[in-house]
């Protein structure tokens, strides 16, 4: 990127996708305008497609005032695996989740997380708490909802210069809508699928002005699926105010709320071969009373964007979240189908999370020249304050004061509410009334970070920067009456040097370093000696090819190796710890855009391959839940100027549920197909079919014996509006 394309891009806030802020060309703002009016739009001056999930505003990553990589930097200029789903696509596919953007997103996976929050395995290493959005830290572990979305970013690889503590595989930022200035408009979308299911989306935007909009997104979900006793209900509500303070000054503020409960599946257990029981495909191994979560959220955000003369500009964000979440449920902990075949033993437990989290966050960028240099430069800080309390509470069983107690498998069990009958056909009451864990947490977080993306000369590029933390944590143990600190400062390098035979073609190298305390993603792990251990380390090497054609398709090959270093005690001397080393390798292939007029594909593929690694050294045991092979394609073709057809195809490779290597997941290959019908300008009745071929498989699992269930054939109905 030129040093005047640089500046141009800082000046309009580092790009602007579907809502324009107040631009200088009427003829541009009206065509942009009339984009933003069509169900699905066209490309422009303003908005240029790359890729069915990549998509650019004049070459430069979209955000509004935030973005993952926090510089005004053309997507192919990046020198790190991205893939980003915006509104657009989600709408085509029908996404309903995060869980279903992954399963088309090349290098990454879902795992169960325990059925009451969103989880994912990045690069073979899993993650719950690496999830931001508008680019600020969002670790409350829940499923989190798609109503409100510009688009869904996400990067491959440790992130820690821009992110800190954790994106030790990659990380998940969800972009969300922004009032709309000079405009008033609505739209909005009702839906049902054959579960029975239904959502309600709306989406609305008033102007009065050219200095001020006010949007409001809002969404209820009543929930259904395949699943016996599943249901639940999500409420989503996010006003946002946009007001143009000057000609250099911008301000959003924006207020969420949410509310979710639903019930919890953690699936079916494994049998003496390692592999799902078939045959309990339709059992609910929970109580359908006692298996639940609840969340209630209210997210509070300002950011404020300050142009400071040509070259340099402030964005400055505020985050303030209240989290007040519980889930409960029983699920499988042990099946012996050799001994014991038409029994299972039930454990359970009630946890509950009161999160507060307080970030403060400032970011200087600056695109200027040295003589013949150009420089895109980020100089940020950041502060977080977190106050987290959370308990656990085990079940005790009337019958033998254990936590644990065995069920006959049938259809439905027979446990309801907590009372049931055990395998002896004795009365079996359960009440979590066993503490098992209790902890308050205060947690204070600086950040500064520094970070140089610089042309040297037309075809060469470099970036290099890096990252302090000072990580400071107090656990209270309220269970032992034992407090206990630790405080970890880390520096996070982060270099890459890009090289440009071509303007449409990038070949990079690229090296980063991240770290994750000893607390954890949630903030309880130092109890016992953890306190005194160093925290977990990973580096990343990767070199790849982005490669945008003259067609409209654009290619992105990667190649990668995650390195885990884990200081452990010394089993020999307690004094002295042992540096355990583990690594994944891998290669990643995405495939997007215009195959020829009219025909769109997104295509990804990925391989994996990792051993882990314990004081003796290799173990020759993979990973869990690292697939050797995974790949997907999505076809969308315009028969017609109103009629379009959608065919894709995912495929994830077998592996393992547990450590151990004893539980299967076995390989699946699902076909999913959608039609699209523009009745009007501003109405869209679509239909996105899963699983066309009714295959049974089992995408992912928490454990041996919960191992999940994936959807049916089944259909989700939509008619979208836009006025």
């Amino acid at each position: 990127m030129t040093y005047k394309i640089a500046r141009a891009a800082l000046l309009v806030g580092c790009a602007t996708l579907a809502i324009p802020a107040a631009a200088e060309d009427n003829a541009a703002a009206e065509e942009t305008a009339a984009q933003q009016r069509q169900i699905l739009p066209e490309p422009g001056p303003l908005m240029e497609t790359q890729g069915e999930d990549i998509l650019v505003t004049g070459d430069v990553l979209y955000t509004d005032l935030v973005n993952s990589v926090k510089t005004p930097t053309p997507t192919i200029n990046v020198p790190q695996s991205l893939t980003i789903t915006t509104k657009e696509q989600i709408l085509d596919r029908g996404f309903t989740s995060i869980g279903e953007i992954i399963e088309y997103t090349p290098g990454v996976n879902t795992s169960q997380g325990e059925g009451h929050r969103d989880a994912i395995v990045f690069r073979g290493i899993r993650s719950t708490a690496d999830f931001f959005i508008d680019g600020v830290r969002d670790d409350v572990q829940y499923y989190r909802g798609l109503y409100n979305l510009e688009q869904v970013e996400i990067l491959r690889g440790p992130n820690a210069l821009l992110f800190g503590r954790g994106g030790t595989g990659g990380i998940l930022n969800r972009v969300t809508k922004k009032g709309t200035l000079g405009e008033t408009f609505s739209g909005g979308q009702v839906a049902v699928d054959t579960f029975g299911a239904v959502t309600v989306q709306g989406d609305v935007n008033f102007s009065a002005s050219d200095v001020v909009a006010v949007r409001v997104n809002a969404a209820y979900e009543s929930l259904d699926n395949h699943r016996d006793f599943f249901d639940g209900e999500r409420i989503g509500f996010n006003p946002t105010a946009r007001f143009q303070l000057g000609e250099t000054t911008l301000l959003d503020l924006s207020y969420e709320f949410a509310d979710h409960e639903r019930f919890i599946d953690r699936g079916i257990p494994t049998g003496s071969d390692g592999r799902p029981v078939e045959a309990f495909e339709d059992i609910t191994f929970g109580d359908p009373e006692e298996n639940y979560t609840e969340l209630e959220a209210h997210l509070f955000r300002a950011n404020l964007q300050q142009d400071f003369g040509e070259n340099f500009k402030g964005v400055f964000s505020a985050f303030y979240g209240d989290y007040d979440k519980v889930y409960a449920n029983f699920y499988p902990s042990d099946y012996d189908q050799a001994e014991t075949p038409d029994r299972v033993t039930l454990d359970g437990y009630i946890d509950t999370t009161e999160r507060q989290n307080l970030i403060l966050t400032g970011n200087l960028i600056g695109a200027f020249e040295t003589g013949p240099i150009a420089h895109s430069l980020l100089v940020g800080a950041e502060y977080i304050a977190t106050d987290s309390d959370q308990d656990r509470f085990n079940p005790v069983w009337s019958t033998n004061g254990e936590d644990t107690e065995n069920f006959l498998v049938q259809r439905p069990l027979a446990l309801r509410g907590g009372v049931g009958f055990n395998a002896e056909g004795v009365q079996a009451v359960s009440e979590f009334s066993d503490l098992n864990d209790f902890t308050q947490v205060e947690i204070d977080v600086v950040s500064l970070y520094i970070q140089d993306e610089i042309e040297l000369t037309d075809w060469l590029r470099v970036v290099a920067g890096g990252r302090f933390d000072s990580f400071d944590i107090e656990v209270l143990n309220v269970v032992s009456d034992e407090l206990r600190t630790r405080k970890d400062e880390e520096f996070s390098p982060r270099g890459g040097i890009i090289l440009k035979p071509q303007d449409n073609i990038s070949i990079y190298a690229s090296y980063s370093e991240s770290f994750l305390p000893r607390s954890g993603e949630q903030f309880a792990n130092i109890n016992g000696d953890a306190n005194a251990l160093d925290p977990n380390t990973f580096t990343n090497l990767e070199a790849g090819v982005k490669w945008d054609f003259a067609t409209g398709l654009s290619l992105t090959a990667a190649v990668f190796e995650i390195e885990q270093s884990s200081p452990q005690v010394s089993d020999d001397d307690p004094e002295t710890l042992d540096v355990i080393d583990t690594k994944t390798q891998g290669f990643e292939l995405q495939l997007q855009g215009e195959v020829v007029p009219g025909w769109f594909v997104s295509a990804g593929y990925s391989y994996l391959d990792g051993e882990q690694v314990d004081r003796m050294g290799e173990t020759g045991l993979r990973p869990r839940e690292l697939p050797e092979n995974m790949a997907s394609i999505w076809n969308q073709v315009q028969v017609t100027d109103r009629f379009a057809l959608g065919l894709g195809l995912t495929h994830q490779g077998s592996s393992f549920a547990d450590n151990a290597n004893d539980a299967i997941l076995p390989s699946y290959t699902r076909i999913d197909a959608a039609a699209y019908y523009d009745v009007s300008e501003n109405l869209r009745v679509q239909v996105n079919v899963e699983n066309v071929t009714d295959e049974l498989y089992f995408p992912n699992a928490h454990a041996t014996h919960q191992v999940t269930v994936g959807a049916p054939l089944n259909a989700r109905f939509a008619v979208t509006g836009r006025f």
